[in-house]
């Protein structure tokens, strides 16, 4: 097959440094072309990346350019006014999460895109870590085979802390200005402060709530959440209790993200890096114990030194391409923003 051709809707810190300088180094595609609205921003990006041709806007590179795929590291609160421009074209589209700042937004995105009639891929990374993949098989194994008892309980544990881990420093900058741009407006039925309070959450802990899902397995409901705003309780389909506990305390030169997820006679413990570390995996740990004097062990398997931003744009050129399909699409990314808003109800009241 011949490369998977990409296009870059904006070149800023996240489109550089976790995206473009994956995708412009994986052998099977190649990053034809940028849209950046900041001129010299753009064309210093395209010479060091290699990228032929630019753009001052999206609407300009998609009149001109035959795309497999597009790239869109756009600001979530952009999405719901930006994605229904860039799905008209009819290519499929990776953007960071969330999928927009509220369920209203997100359904709106979604209306877009059945009317493109193409797919989007939304960049929860963590789905992509190796670390994650090799749990999520094991899960499904020892679930399948029972050997450990029934699945119990899912905890996630993520204090703030230092996610860049040195992740911007090759960022190139510039001090243009960027013009003022249409965002999504608040929800009728929250005040300014509270609506800041669940874009917070949403910012930093939809990844967990997506988490949470993906190693659960199933859907689940928020049933508790603590006035502190430090702990979100679910139950799973199934009726599994499940956990995210939020910056119980922080961390300034470290990322201590971890999940517990445990059976009746066992544990899987999954350890991940910060976002924006590179070539580097996060960590499993499985102890069985499945008694009848039979000796415990704890598994520690090695995996291939390569980070999740990296192997997410190997899935997502993958999936462009026929051969997988990518690790969390938009309908599934909707029930993120539910879920966050049900945890505002809990939370705030309202």
């Amino acid at each position: 097959m011949s490369k998977t051709r990409i296009g870059f809707v904006g070149v800023g810190s996240m489109g550089q440094c976790a995206h473009l300088k994956n995708y412009a180094t994986l052998p099977d595609c190649e990053v034809v072309a940028l849209a950046e609205l900041r001129p010299g921003l753009g064309q210093r990006v395209a010479a060091r990346y290699g990228v032929p041709r630019i753009y001052h806007s999206h609407a300009e590179m998609l009149a001109q350019e035959q795309l497999d795929g597009i790239v869109a590291s756009q600001p979530f609160r952009r999405h719901a006014m930006l994605l229904p421009e860039i799905l008209r074209a009819g290519a499929p589209v990776f953007i960071e999460k969330p999928l927009a700042s509220t369920v209203a937004g997100g359904e709106r995105v979604l209306e877009a895109l059945r009317a493109g009639g193409s797919w989007l891929m939304v960049g929860y990374h963590k789905r992509s870590d190796p670390a994650t993949i090799w749990a999520k098989a094991e899960i499904e194994r020892l679930q399948a085979s029972g050997e450990l008892g029934s699945l119990r309980y899912v905890r996630i544990l993520m204090p703030a802390g230092d996610w860049v881990a040195g992740g911007f420093s090759d960022l190139l900058t510039s001090d243009e200005p960027l013009p003022e741009l249409e965002v999504e407006p608040p929800p009728d039925d929250l005040d300014e402060e509270t609506f800041s309070a669940y874009l917070a959450f949403v910012n930093y802990y939809i990844h967990q709530v997506n988490l949470l899902r993906h190693l659960l397995g199933e859907p689940y409901r928020v049933v508790y959440a603590d006035r502190a705003g430090v702990l979100l309780v679910a139950e799973s389909e199934s009726g599994v209790t499940g956990v995210i506990e939020m910056s119980p305390y922080q961390t300034t030169l470290d990322w201590q993200e971890s999940a517990l997820v445990a059976f009746e006679r066992g544990y899987l413990r999954l350890d991940l890096p910060a976002p924006l570390a590179s070539n580097r995996p996060g960590r499993v740990e499985v102890f069985r114990d499945p008694g009848n004097g039979v000796q415990p062990v704890t598994v520690i398997p090695q995996l291939p030194w390569i980070h999740a931003m990296r192997q997410q744009a190997i899935n997502f050129v993958a999936a462009i391409r026929g051969e997988a399909r990518p690790p969390c699409e938009a309908e599934e990314a909707l029930e993120d923003l539910r879920v966050a808003r049900d945890y505002l109800r809990l939370w705030k009241g309202c």
